[in-house]
């Protein structure tokens, strides 16, 4: 090779590399003492940080570390890789701005992240099943990527959907010696004249049943994300776990649904990346701010939101991670019969999540139930005040944040007029009402829990979504069908498209609850009953859960689950099941009242039982045959429905040594 060949050969090929570098000059400020007395790990990590590019005479700032669950890649506006999901695609962006925060506060930021999966992508297949295993396995995993940053400060999370903000909120809740803050990841804006995200998922029944053209839903599907970034523009999982985080004083006031990749969101990001350096400065750590009365709290906003019922299983899972006990079934109950339901919106409502957020979002819901005396007001936040004090700022118009410039004054106020001058037929008062106004609006209060002879252990049903035409003068829903059985919901959503169920039958839907299928979402069945114009005319009852955007007469989360011998297990097609739900004072039952044999003659309590103790379950019930092994162990480990579904150590380690014992 030539020397012509040679410089040909550097200047243009791929296999031209350098073997070595130059070595950076200067010196890393460790003392003779680190050396001697701190782990090794600490001198690697600065060592590191060196290689990594930070300027070495920084490497001794105090440590902050940023998680998130963000997915896809971008180079500025342009997509290179999509996300599984608008609600992380832009959480990156928001990682910089904090970043870029922690760095002109002299301190030393590290980006981390977990992406999560999308529960809409999933729908129908058997994605679906790791979706609430992934919950505890993304929890389990920002654990430890959290401890790996040993001289940590303070972590910040940031995070938007149905998994990935329970998750971090899981993982965060158990950082309790250290601050922590949540940067909710928004919403998606609507597009006008489109479908919302929760209607176009149902697309499907619709072209089936022609009560949509082909056409229209094309178009309808090619425009119903209005913006690339966010959660879901509907108050379903995503959207209520923000308002959660909100409400439990993790996240900053009125951060809950800000329009992913709007000014006001990078301005929050930045807040919250200064918010979490005051809490560390003032060592507020996490266990001062997640308490007893956080977690009331936000069960009590929940209600007042008309929140997904997954936060039924989240909010405990997070009370748990905290050290908390987890609140019960009758708590539930007695938050949602004394708090009423407040938000007009998407999918029992009208308005979108962005539409909320114009008209103040949680701290103007929070105004309404202090009013009520519904709130613990004196539960401190993460901006180092207490609830109270910060509703206080948001009722008068004064600065939210100490560190906010005069032009950021009276939020609660312009952010008001934008909804206005945007949309003037959506006053704020319209979107959030008050108690008076809600009560004449006839709001129904958002959960039932019902039990009866189907579900010993008890149901639920999001009683506040039911059709208002459906519910009597007395706030009964009322209904006795032919029971139609189903053991996947494959077959169920098939016979629905295919006519098979019709108007008068009550779906009975088993084998989807955690040991069945992981406890997969049934969101086909309850989009379809909602947006088929007959669908209003059919029940559901299921061990499964729903999407957060599922409403009407749909009763989930059935205990026991068919698999572990509930009674739902053995009811047969053409049995007479009775459905009683009363909305106002959120009491209500679900029971078999008389066999397919004789339908005409209903039965007493002891026949019931005897009908029940001699028939089997249902012949082709059994775990989904693609169910995951890991989501098998998951779901034989887990605490139960009405326990979060976490995988707690010690009654994991009881499980174990009882077997051990036994093998002995």
């Amino acid at each position: 090779m030539n020397n012509n060949d040679k410089e040909h050969f550097q200047e243009n090929s791929p296999f031209y590399f350098p073997l070595e570098v130059t070595p950076r000059k200067g010196l890393l400020p460790i003392s003779r003492e680190d050396y001697e007395d701190k782990p090794s790990g600490d001198i690697f990590g600065k060592i590191q940080d060196a290689g990594m590019k930070w300027n070495p005479e920084d490497v001794n700032q105090s440590e902050f570390l940023i998680m998130s669950t963000a997915g896809g890649l971008k180079n500025g506006e342009e997509t290179l890789a999509l996300g599984m999901h608008s609600g992380h695609f832009e959480l990156g962006d928001a990682a910089k701005v904090a970043a870029s925060t922690f760095k002109n506060l002299f301190t030393k930021p590290y980006y981390v992240s977990v992406s999560d999966p999308c529960d809409g992508r999933t729908q129908g297949t058997t994605g679906m099943m790791n979706s609430l295993a992934y919950r505890n396995h993304a929890a389990t995993v920002l654990g430890d990527l959290r401890r790996s940053l040993p001289n940590r400060k303070g972590v910040m999370g940031i995070a938007t959907c149905d998994k990935g903000l329970p998750a971090m909120m899981m993982a965060l809740a158990n950082e309790s010696n250290l601050p922590t803050i949540i940067m909710p990841g928004g919403v998606t804006l609507i597009a006008k004249g489109i479908k919302d995200l929760g209607s176009v998922q149902s697309l499907p029944s619709l072209v089936s049943h022609k009560e949509i053209s082909l056409q229209e839903a094309q178009s309808h599907g090619c425009a119903s994300c209005g913006t690339p970034g966010g959660g879901c523009h509907f108050l379903g999982t995503a959207a209520t776990s923000q308002v959660v985080a909100e409400a439990l004083g993790m996240a900053l006031p009125h951060s809950a649904l800000a329009p992913s990749g709007g000014k006001i969101w990078y301005a929050l990001a930045k807040d919250s990346a200064i918010a979490l350096v005051n809490l560390a400065k003032n060592n507020i750590n996490t266990s001062q701010i997640l308490t007893q009365d956080a977690v009331y709290n936000a069960m009590v906003v929940h209600a007042a939101f008309g929140g997904s019922t997954n936060l039924l299983l989240h909010i405990p899972a997070i009370a748990h991670a905290a050290g908390l006990q987890m609140p019960t079934r009758e708590e539930w109950e007695d938050i949602n019969r004394k708090t009423p339901r407040l938000v007009n919106v998407l999918p029992a409502g009208k308005y979108s999540t962005a539409h909320v957020y114009a008209a103040g979002g949680v701290p103007e819901v929070m105004i309404h139930l202090r009013k009520l005396g519904l709130l613990k007001e004196d539960c401190l936040t993460v901006t180092g005040k207490t609830l109270g004090e910060n509703l206080d700022v948001w009722e008068q118009g004064g600065k939210m944040f100490s560190w906010e410039a005069e032009n950021k004054r009276d939020r609660r106020q312009q952010v008001r007029f934008n909804l206005q001058s945007f949309n003037p037929d959506a006053h704020p008062d319209k979107v959030i009402l008050s108690p008076e106004a809600a009560k004449k609006a006839k709001m129904k209060s958002t959960l039932t829990f019902p039990s009866g002879n189907l579900a010993p252990e008890g149901a639920l049903i999001k009683s506040g979504a039911i059709a208002p035409e459906m519910i009597d003068g007395n706030g009964i829903y009322y209904k006795k069908g032919v029971a139609k059985v189903f053991v996947s919901e494959a077959n169920a959503i098939k016979a629905i498209n295919h006519g098979e169920v019709k108007p008068g039958h009550i779906v009975i839907l088993i084998g989807t609850g955690p040991s069945g299928t992981g406890m997969e979402e049934t969101f086909q069945i309850t989009g379809a009953l909602k947006q088929l114009s007959f669908g209003k005319e059919i029940a559901l009852i299921t061990d499964g859960r729903f999407s957060g955007v599922s409403t009407g007469a749909c009763i989930g989360h059935v205990g026991p689950e068919a698999l572990v011998g509930g009674p739902i297990s053995k009811v047969q097609d053409g049995d007479v099941i009775e459905i009683k739900i009363d909305c106002d004072n959120l009491s209500g039952s679900i029971n078999l009242i008389a066999s397919h044999s004789d339908p005409d003659a209903e039965l007493s309590e002891a026949d019931i039982a005897q009908l029940f103790s001699s028939r089997s379950p249902h012949p082709e019930l059994r775990p989904h045959p693609e169910l995951p092994d890991d989501i098998k162990i998951w779901a034989a480990t887990q605490s139960g429905i009405w326990e979060g579904c976490v995988q707690d150590a010690d009654r994991i380690l009881k499980i174990v040594k009882a077997g051990m014992d036994v093998l002995k």
